[in-house]
């Protein structure tokens, strides 16, 4: 965190070199000291200095300056730092002026020409001011800000995104007071936000995913190199088998379309994990697996989609949504599994204002104090239960069976029990959901006497089963009829297998119907879906790309 400002301006260049020298000589362990002669670039830089997050906690300014008189350059930087204590550098012909500005500025105080002896007259009126400054002086978010509305889409999928990526940012809802200051300075308008404000002080209003990832570096060049292996899919199974591809020597490349982590990278607790024993959450299990990958070598391509693998020669060409190309020896497509659509009427209409499917701890914050429905009986719907009960006033869970005995875990089960904010409606699901520009209501449909209950919603979060990413795979890569991609001897029960297998050999346990392309985790057919199976077969596929690797 840095030192707060103290903020200086002057025409005259002497004074301001006097009062500046004094200043730092007294201040400068605890704040920084900047100076100008111009007012209108004082004005400009106090702009920058609030988007950057900086904090200014003293304005000292002349009355008499060419561009504008002091009391209209403090009366202007009030917008930017309201909290900021303010006192007026005047001559004693100008102390009626200053006396009018107490009113006009709320000045705090003003210093007559000249200050000397400074340990007299000008440092204990600043010990004063920067006392009373530091008693409710709260420290800026040092970082990224998100402005925006509440059960906003647009809003939304910028939240996850960064969320998901891992990049801390501060989200500020327009209403309040510290959003009201930055929408004011930088004059930004309803239709300009959301807008996000970066660390450098720059803006970009209504952006898309693509110009953020590139504003934070999120977005690198595809290199014109042969990588031993790519993995497609940066979840558990992806990070666990770039960990062991490049700790083993591979020239590993991950591409992830979204963010690392998968579904298990936004679960707020996982408390089944070998070897914690207190939990940890998705996003420090992705942390800490993403720093590890990169440790070793791994290379990131992220936001990238993949749109099809090509084949020539032995080697595989990835061809990336924007057409650009990547060349491997060898594939693993860990690209997971997304939540499966609620098709109900009006869940469209409300898709990112007041209905999400996963997101739980990216907008937990707008619940508070709210009554939120969970739909889904399995371990992500009850690791979302407990986190959103800390901040709604009630949580009820809707599943289509009698309670969650066959479906979830039973630490999850017993944990929802405890919770008294938090109730089970067995043999309920949800049949419309209805609102304004946002949800507000829910239609439920309750299935054991086929009855219709409309009941207040704030929010509606989905976890109803899932299904594999695979659209975007060939014919060539088998799929079960469900999406789910087949391996190992199990291809044997399709008919069109020896069409596309084009090898003596029998394929490895992992291995897809195309030699050398391998599938891992929850994408693949019979997987168990646990976070410790994904990490174990990640793992394993590499062990496979190494064996086909040598007879290559």
């Amino acid at each position: 965190m840095k030192d707060p400002i103290i903020f200086l301006v002057d025409d005259d260049q002497f004074v301001l070199r006097a009062i500046t020298r004094d200043l730092k000589t007294q201040y400068h362990k605890r704040y920084r000291v900047l100076s100008t002669t111009s007012a209108n670039e004082a004005l400009e830089n106090l702009l920058q200095l609030k988007n950057k997050g900086e904090e200014i906690a003293l304005f000292i300014s002349d009355q008499r300056m060419p561009e504008m008189e002091g009391v209209e350059f403090l009366c202007r930087a009030v917008n930017y730092y309201p909290q900021a204590k303010r006192v007026l550098l005047t001559a004693y012909s100008d102390t009626q002026a200053a006396i009018k500005a107490i009113n006009e500025v709320k000045l705090d105080y003003y210093l007559t020409k000249p200050w000397d002896p400074p340990q007299e007259k000008l440092f204990p009126v600043v010990d004063d001011l920067l006392d009373d400054w530091q008693a409710n002086y709260r420290p800026d978010f040092q970082g990224i800000k998100v402005l925006g509305y509440n059960f906003s889409p647009k809003t939304h999928n910028i939240k996850e995104f960064l969320t998901g990526n891992l990049v801390p940012y501060q989200w500020l809802e327009a209403n309040s007071d510290e959003a009201k200051v930055l929408i004011k300075v930088n004059q930004l308008k309803s239709a300009e936000m959301p807008a996000v404000i970066f660390e450098d002080g720059s803006v970009l209003k209504v952006p898309a995913i693509g110009d953020i990832a590139q504003k934070i570096g999120l977005s690198p060049q595809v290199k014109n190199e042969v990588y031993d292996v790519v993995i497609i899919g940066a979840g558990p199974a992806g990070l666990a088998a770039s960990v062991y591809g490049a700790s083993e020597g591979l020239k590993t490349l991950l591409i992830e379309r979204k963010a690392p982590g998968g579904q298990a990278g936004t679960s707020s607790r996982i408390e089944n994990y070998l070897g914690f024993p207190t939990g940890l959450s998705g996003a420090d299990l992705t942390r800490r697996a993403v720093t590890q990958a990169t440790r070793f070598g791994t290379e990131f391509l992220s936001p990238q989609e993949v749109k099809e693998i090509r084949l020539k020669d032995g080697y595989k060409t990835i061809v990336l949504e924007d057409d650009t190309s990547v060349t491997t020896r060898a594939v693993v497509v860990t690209t997971g599994v997304d939540y499966r659509k609620l098709e109900n009427k009006g869940i469209d209409d409300f898709t990112g204002a007041g209905i999400y499917y996963g997101a739980a701890t990216t907008e937990a914050l707008s619940c508070k104090d709210k009554t939120v429905f969970i739909v889904g009986g399995g371990n992500s719907a009850g690791q979302a239960a407990m986190y959103l009960s800390k901040f709604a006033q009630q949580v009820f869970i809707l599943v289509r069976k009698p309670d969650l005995t066959s479906t979830m875990s039973a630490y999850l089960i017993e944990q929802i029990r405890q919770t008294e904010n938090i109730s089970v409606r067995g043999q309920s699901a949800v049949a419309e959901a209805q609102g304004d520009k946002k949800l507000e209501r829910l239609v439920i449909h309750c299935l054991k006497d086929n009855t219709m209950e409309t009941v207040d919603a704030d929010a509606l979060y989905i976890f109803i089963g899932t299904r594999p990413f695979t659209d975007w795979l060939g014919e060539t890569i088998i799929k079960n009829d469900k999406g789910f991609i087949e391996t190992g001897r199990e291809l044997n029960r399709y008919e069109g297998f020896k069409k596309y297998w084009k090898s003596n050999r029998d394929p490895y346990l992992l291995e897809t119907s195309c030699p050398g392309i391998f599938a891992a985790g929850d994408v693949r057919a019979g997987t168990m879906n646990r976070v410790a199976s994904a990490v174990g077969e990640g793992s394993m596929a590499i062990s496979f790309v190494h064996k086909y690797l040598a007879e290559v």
